[in-house]
Order: C-alpha cells, then sequence, then structure tokens
C-alpha cells in the first residue's frame, strides 16, 4: 500500500529529509529544517536502535524516497536479486531507471510524486511513442521527451526553472534544456547513485 498521507509527517517519521514534495523542501518551511520532532513522539529521549531497527528503518526510507509501496518494493527487491552482480547496486539501478524517477532526476518536475502523476496523465513519451505507467524500466539509450501540448509545455518548463539551480543531473543522464529531452546516456556506476539509507541493509533484511 503506498503512503497517502502528509508527506513531511514522512520525513519527520524517517528524521530525513527525502525531498517529496518538491520546492517546499527547499524553503524554511521544510519540517526537518524547523527540527519538527517524530510523530507522536514526546519523549526527550530516543531508544537506540537494534540491527533489525536499523535494518528497517533504511528499508523505509528507500522505499519512501522513490514512493513506491511495500509489496512493489519486494518485488523490484526479487528482481534485484535474482540478477548478476550486486544485488544492492541492482537494486538501486532499478529503482532509478524508472520512468518517474528519471523524470524527476532530470528536473522536468519538482518531485517523484509530481512526476508519477504527468507520466499517468500521459505528458511524457519514450522514444516518441506516450508512456502512461510510472513503473515502466528504461535502459540506456532510450530517450525521454514532453508531449507536445501547451498545457505540457508550459508546466515543464516552469519546473525545469525552479530546479535550474538546486537540481543535479546525475552524469548518465544527458538533459538538452532546449528542447527538454532527456537521454539515458550509460547505465551508471557503483557509488554514482546516492541513496537516503545504506542498501546494503536492505539486503540484509530481506535476506532473513
Amino acid at each position: 500500500m503506498r503512503q497517502t498521507g502528509p508527506a513531511c509527517r514522512i520525513c519527520r517519521r524517517e528524521e530525513k529529509k527525502l525531498f517529496l514534495k518538491g520546492e517546499r523542501c527547499l524553503k524554511a518551511k521544510c519540517a526537518i529544517d524547523r527540527e519538527r520532532p517524530i510523530p507522536g513522539m514526546h519523549q526527550k529521549r530516543k531508544a537506540k536502535l537494534s540491527g533489525y531497527g536499523e535494518q528497517l528503518r533504511a528499508k523505509q526510507q528507500i522505499r519512501r524516497s522513490y514512493g513506491l509501496g511495500e509489496r512493489q518494493f519486494r518485488k523490484v527487491f526479487g528482481i534485484a536479486a535474482g540478477k548478476k552482480g550486486i544485488t544492492s547496486f541492482n537494486l538501486l539501478v532499478l529503482l532509478e531507471f524508472r520512468l518517474d524517477n528519471i523524470v524527476y532526476r532530470s528536473g522536468l518536475s519538482l518531485s517523484r510524486a509530481l512526476a508519477r502523476q504527468m507520466v499517468t496523465h500521459g505528458h511524457i513519451k519514450v522514444n516518441g511513442r506516450r508512456v502512461n505507467i510510472p513503473s515502466y524500466t528504461l535502459k540506456a539509450g532510450d530517450v525521454i521527451s514532453i508531449k507536445a501540448s501547451n498545457k505540457s509545455t508550459a508546466m515543464t518548463a516552469k519546473n525545469i526553472e525552479v530546479t535550474a539551480t538546486t537540481n543535479k543531473i546525475p552524469e548518465w543522464i544527458s538533459f538538452d534544456k532546449e528542447s527538454s529531452k532527456v537521454q539515458i546516456v550509460r547505465l551508471p556506476e557503483p557509488g554514482e547513485i546516492q541513496a537516503p539509507a545504506d542498501e546494503q541493509l536492505v539486503v540484509e533484511l530481506y535476506s532473513k
């Protein structure tokens, strides 16, 4: 089940900025910057997490950051575990290569939630064909573009303007600002994907 409650509450629960609210996360109103307490937690001292607790929090932070439900996240992990190579890195690559994530990473959207909405509403094309599935897995060489309509163009232009000074596009993504086209140049190298938590803890959690 996907989290549908207030996004700022999720960040407060994880005690970490997960950038779920787009532009709001960059302003003084951010709950993390204001040091708001964990929801429902009023004691002065916080109990130290056990090994399992650390693994669970890492999984929740990564899952919530990418906007996936528990069942969907476990399914992605299963695919990552079945691939050759390092499972933790495979997991991050699969999450990063989701269409909604690439739309967000490129600066076409202010958050992954808004990117998911752009995809489902038909504003995004992949290799010239409209794709409305946020979880669609991209591959190296794929080109993402915006639907040719005044609404789509105006919306993405505004988003690009906002993210121009704050968004750092990964080196494995090429973005043409003039045409608003995004291309997956290559597969990322280990260490190029910055996860909100230690992805190896997720592997340890699911390997029990």
